[in-house]
């Protein structure tokens, strides 16, 4: 079998490559194939265990399979796709230093594009405790970098619900960064002779934020909003309608809309499950009711699992269709979307203006840093105070704790505040380095003190090696910090903390103590941000 998979490979790759789909390409609130064709998303969710659908996931694993990374799975599933008559799949977490060759091959060959996810489990941005920083920078860069080569791919999702209430929009300001980050990324390859791949987000259904949401992912800058939209919506359940789904509020609302909008999930189950699936909301979604507005959709999902979306059961190396599988592929078989050139579509839609800050919504206009890995690296090397080499990492919340307690400005430069758009420079450094800018920060505050640069241990005095090169980074940052500062004063409860902070050293017993109880927010929000760099992800 391995002989003949190879071969039956090799030929897919020769004849992909001689046959490559066309690039899509995108044009106000539009796709098109480089030859100008309009096209519309009729795709599908393909990932086991992806971690989306309604709520997004709900487990705690940090595992994920790659679902472009073994050549016999997509053999096995690639017929069913094309069958299907789908001509998207969208992946939630594929591995950066994976060779997905072959399935990239097979997938162009059968006249299927790609919209993948730039997180996995372990490393995206967690609503919970967000941030945006070098590490999954990399990350988001690595899975860039290898999909980017093939021409069926579309573009990327920065996030997925990772705000999904009003308790936690302050996080999109860290997905916002993240598109900014790359799509610069992307258009510098593309000054190098790289092609056009689209950045965008994937929002939940929730009525409290979704206008707030929309809004705000698509206004400013048009550098760091979103390149499209994509909305996933289960309200068509059982036998609806398109008022009865509020399909029709959708289509009001993005009318005016400047980027494409399409479904990244839809599929209730909530009558019948998944063989219960009627798929009149795909009948819906291609017809003239819709299709000036939206750009098709993404169906929830391939793979038949415990939550009952699936479209096929898989056993082993058997995959057999379902029941709802064969009524979708009837849907799409007679969907004939009317359709436009590029060449006589002339865009006419402005973006959206940003929405404000109220109970709502807590994310201001201006986003956190681009991470920069030399300005961590510059900055650690020109310190004073540092972590010592045996300090744990499970020991910085007590660190973090009493310094931004009793002395808020020397957290001032891993300062992230939403809602008034303030961030340090420092914030998108990793855990260590944080804490030794807090710890030389608090010693510096303390005139150098001996006992201000000990923590029972926890801390040593180094001399500083920074190289000129560093000078303008640094003093850039600097200035970012004393701004920050100033937006930081005040902000600790505790009374000793007023004014001079220069008998505040660290208690000797500090290093071994519980985690402090702390009386601010704001001080919780710096050790949160700080610590949850190697948390487990919330929401893909």
């Amino acid at each position: 079998m391995g002989f003949l998979r190879s071969a039956f490979t090799t030929s897919l790759l020769l004849a992909g490559n001689a046959a490559a789909v066309d690039p899509i390409v995108m044009k106000g609130t539009k796709f098109f194939t480089k030859n100008g064709e309009q096209f519309f998303i009729k795709g599908v969710a393909y990932q086991q265990e992806a971690g989306g659908g309604p709520g997004g996931s709900t487990g705690s694993s940090n595992k994920y399979v790659d679902p472009l990374a073994d050549a016999s799975v997509c053999e096995r599933d690639i017929p069913l796709l094309e069958k299907l008559g789908v001509n998207t799949i969208r992946t939630y977490a594929i591995d950066p230093k994976a060779d997905h060759s072959e399935c990239m091959a097979m997938l162009d060959k059968a006249g299927i594009y790609v919209v993948a996810d730039m997180g996995e489990p372990a490393l995206s941005i967690n609503r919970d405790s967000p941030s945006w920083n070098v590490e999954l920078f990399e990350r988001y860069k690595g899975v860039i970098d290898n999909l980017g080569k093939y021409d069926n791919v579309i573009g990327f999702f920065a996030g997925n619900e990772v705000t999904n209430n009003n308790t936690n929009t302050g996080a999109s300001a860290y997905v916002k960064a993240a598109t900014r980050d790359t799509k610069k990324y992307i258009s510098d390859k593309m000054a190098d002779g790289g092609r056009w791949m689209g950045v965008g987000y994937a929002a939940n259904d929730d009525a409290e934020i979704r206008i707030n949401m929309a809004q705000y992912f698509n206004c400013g800058e048009q550098d760091s909003a979103i390149d499209f939209w994509g909305y996933n919506i289960y309200s068509w359940c059982g036998k609806s309608s398109f008022t009865e789904s509020g399909y029709d509020v959708q289509v009001k609302f993005f009318s005016n809309f400047s980027v494409p909008v399409f479904f990244a999930e839809y599929g209730c189950n909530t009558v019948g499950g998944a063989e219960g699936r009627l798929w009149d909301d795909t009948t819906a979604l291609y017809s003239d009711q819709m299709t000036d507005v939206f750009s098709g959709g993404i169906v929830y999902m391939f793979h038949e699992e415990e939550n009952d979306y699936g479209l096929v059961k898989v056993s082993g190396n058997k995959a057999t269709a379902m029941k709802n599988y064969n009524v979708l592929q009837s849907k799409l078989a007679d969907v004939k979307p009317s359709s436009t050139s590029m060449a006589a579509y002339n865009p006419t839609n402005s973006p959206a203006a940003c929405p404000g800050i109220s109970k709502d919504w807590k994310a201001a206009d201006n986003l956190p840093p681009t991470p920069d890995s030399s300005l961590c690296d510059c900055m650690m090397s020109s310190l004073s105070c540092v972590p010592s080499d045996d300090l744990q990492e499970k020991e910085y919340g007590d660190i973090f704790g009493y310094v931004c307690e009793n002395d808020p400005s020397a957290c001032a430069g891993i300062k992230q505040d939403t809602e008034t758009g303030v961030y340090g420079p420092y914030g998108m450094c990793n855990p260590k380095e944080q804490l030794a800018h807090v710890l030389n920060a608090y010693y510096t505050n303390q005139k150098s003190s001996a006992n201000a640069c000990d923590f029972n241990g926890a801390a040593k005095v180094v001399s500083s090696s920074a190289d000129s090169s560093c000078d303008a980074a640094l003093e850039k940052a600097n200035s970012a910090v004393a701004v920050a500062a100033t937006a930081t004063a005040g902000s600790a409860t505790s009374s000793s903390t007023g004014g001079s902070t220069e008998n505040a050293a660290a208690p000797a017993s500090l290093r071994v103590s519980p985690f402090m109880t702390m009386g601010d927010m704001a001080v919780s929000l710096y050790v949160l941000v700080a610590m949850g760099v190697g948390a487990g992800m919330v929401m893909l």
